[in-house]
């Protein structure tokens, strides 16, 4: 963060543990923020009632008045203040209506220091947008066009640093979600798919596994295969992501379906849906391939990545039955003309695995 830019900008910090307000409080100032206390959201109101502050700072569990209700009344009596909540990694449906109700962000527990100051310097250049966006609104319409694309971006990066979050916490899946973007987004120009689709697909694809931020830690870092209830559990995050990114994604529907129905299978036996053949959307047959492929060449602490060649014919194998054939050729043609690059660890060679395209 820019400390010219904070100029000593006010921050509240609400919170019921004393212990962390501290942590926050010295990691706000070091960084150039005037702060306040309050240990709960009732106390929080009676303080910016006396001195308005641009920036809060909300635990969610909290006796009195919990953090969403104090969002809803800054929402209301200061709608310029950003608010960024503060709750547990397992709280998905509190993290979608705190977004939906105007938080610019949150953060979840345990979280770093890193973290805070990248989230805090985020949502602060969100509200400097807001700011900008009416501003320019009241004098030019024409500007509030190019700041509304500026805010859409920032909205965006905000989603994928979520995204980057979760992969931060899963040592073995990084950069999974980008590989897989690059994979779908080279399937999607072999089938000639038109450009506004193929913004949706980068978008889902990126987003696709967001909903294991909902899985449980443990499970998404076992080293080891997975009983059949810990990978029942894995396959929750479809829906759980689709349900985190409907409030935030409405306009983007195709984006949508690729996160709940990457894993749905060509022949139905899939998740969540069942669904078969044509009823899958194309934008998630084209993911599960892209997905499943990585899947494949990527190693686990427990067993060593296929090679690009013995995953290429696992994906034919399962063509017609978990794939859809038009997806696997217009991804071999690409494959082969080099239209996307292999990591280096993607190495050529031929490995003797029993079938993993469902991993």
């Amino acid at each position: 963060m820019a400390t010219e830019m904070l100029d000593r900008i006010r921050c509240l910090i609400v919170d019921d543990e004393a212990p962390l307000r501290t942590i926050l409080r010295r990691v706000m100032e070091a960084e150039g923020f005037e702060c306040r206390e309050a240990p709960s959201g009732v106390e929080a109101l009676e303080l910016l009632k006396q001195e308005p502050a641009p920036l809060v700072l909300s635990d969610y569990h909290m006796p009195r008045m919990d953090g969403g209700e104090l969002l809803r009344n800054i929402r209301r009596l200061w709608p310029e203040t950003a608010v960024v909540m503060v709750t547990g990694v397992s709280d998905v449906d509190q993290a979608v209506r705190c977004l939906d109700e105007g938080a610019l962000d949150y953060v979840t527990k345990p979280f770093r220091i890193e973290e805070i100051r990248g989230r805090v310097g985020q949502a602060l250049e969100k509200r400097r947008l807001l700011l900008e966006n009416r501003a320019y609104r009241e004098q030019l319409e024409a500007r509030v066009v190019a700041q509304a694309h500026a805010y859409e971006h920032l909205f965006l990066a905000s989603l994928q640093s979520l995204a980057d979050a979760l992969e931060v916490k899963d040592a073995y899946t990084s950069g999974h979600s980008a590989r897989v973007c690059r994979y779908a987004m080279a399937i999607a120009r072999e089938l000639s798919l038109s450009d506004a689709m193929m913004r949706q697909i980068e978008l889902g694809s990126r987003l696709h596994d967001l909903g294991k931020i909902g899985v449980r830690e443990e499970v998404l870092n076992k080293d080891g295969p997975l009983t059949d209830a810990e990978y029942a559990h894995v396959m929750e995050h479809p829906v759980i992501g689709w349900k985190l990114l409907s409030p935030l994604l409405g306009e983007a529907p195709h984006a949508l379906a690729v996160v709940r129905s990457h894993h749905e299978r060509f022949d139905g036996k899939g998740a969540p849906d069942c669904l078969s053949g044509q009823e899958i959307p194309l934008e998630a047959r084209i993911t599960a391939v892209a997905d499943s492929f990585d899947a494949m060449t990527s190693g686990r602490p427990y067993r060593a990545g296929m090679s690009v060649e013995y995953a290429l014919s696992e994906l034919h194998r399962c063509s017609g039955t978990q794939f859809d054939r038009t997806c696997v050729l217009a991804f071999e043609r690409a494959l082969q003309a080099g239209a996307f690059p292999l990591p280096d660890w993607q190495v050529q060679r031929p490995v003797r695995h029993k079938s993993l395209a469902a991993a």
